[in-house]
C-alpha cells in the first residue's frame, strides 16, 4: 500500500519585508536612532495601517498585498543593538532570501535630508547593521536616512538616542518626504528606479 505523505503547510512566504529599526520605548521615540522606526511609521499612515504584535517574530507587524505583492512591515521588539535577532526570525519564517527584506535605518555618514537606497555592503560603524551582518549576512536592502553625526567620536553613543536639532528634523522630514515620493516603486521593489529617483535629485 501506498503511504501518501501529508504535506506539511507552509505559510506563504512574503514578496518584501519592510523593516523599520529603532529603540523601543517612550524615552526613544523620534531620537535620532528612530528613523527607522519613523519612517516606517509614516509608510503605515499612508496605507492605513496598524502594527499587531507577532510573538512568532518577536515584533509589531502589519501585512498588505500590492500589486499582486504580499509585503510586510515590521517594528523589532529588541533594542536596535540586537536587530540581528528579528532578522533571523524574518528569514526563518517570512522570507525565501534575506534579498527580499528592506531595512529601514539612520546612517551617520550622511547629513539629515540625504537620503540613499543600497543593495548590500557593511555596517559602517552602525552596531544594529552589525548585528545583523553577525545574524543573517549583508544580502538585503538599506535605505539610510542621514542624521549626521557629532564633532567628537566619543559622544556617538549619547548622539544618537538625543532628538535631533529643528533644523535636523526639517532635514528629515525632507528626506521621509523624496522617499513618500517613490514610495510605491519602493514597495514593488523597483530599487534601480529608486535609486536614479533618490540619488539625482540630491541638492
Amino acid at each position: 500500500m501506498r503511504i501518501i505523505q501529508r504535506q506539511q503547510k507552509k505559510n506563504k512566504l512574503l514578496d518584501l519585508c519592510v523593516v523599520g529599526l529603532g529603540n523601543p520605548g517612550n524615552k526613544y521615540d523620534r531620537t535620532r536612532h528612530n528613523a527607522g522606526y519613523d519612517f516606517l511609521d509614516r509608510i503605515l499612515d499612508i496605507k492605513s495601517l496598524s502594527l499587531e504584535n507577532s510573538k512568532k517574530i518577536d515584533a509589531q507587524y502589519a501585512e498588505i498585498s500590492i500589486g499582486g505583492l504580499s509585503i510586510g512591515f515590521v517594528k523589532p521588539n529588541e533594542f536596535i543593538n540586537l536587530s540581528g535577532k528579528t532578522m533571523s526570525l524574518l528569514k526563518k519564517y517570512k522570507v525565501k532570501s534575506t534579498e527580499d527584506i528592506l531595512v529601514l535605518h539612520d546612517d551617520m555618514d550622511l547629513e539629515p535630508g540625504e537620503v540613499k537606497l543600497k543593495i548590500g555592503g557593511g555596517h559602517a560603524g552602525h552596531n544594529g547593521l552589525r548585528d545583523i551582518l553577525n545574524n543573517v549576512g549583508d544580502n538585503f536592502v538599506r535605505l539610510r536616512f542621514g542624521i549626521g553625526h557629532p564633532s567628537d567620536k566619543k559622544q556617538t553613543n549619547a548622539w544618537v538616542t538625543k532628538k535631533p536639532t529643528p533644523a535636523e528634523k526639517r532635514g528629515l522630514s525632507v528626506a521621509f518626504e523624496k522617499c513618500e515620493s517613490c514610495l510605491d516603486d519602493l514597495l514593488m521593489k523597483k530599487w534601480l528606479i529608486v535609486m536614479n529617483k533618490l540619488h539625482s535629485n540630491e541638492h
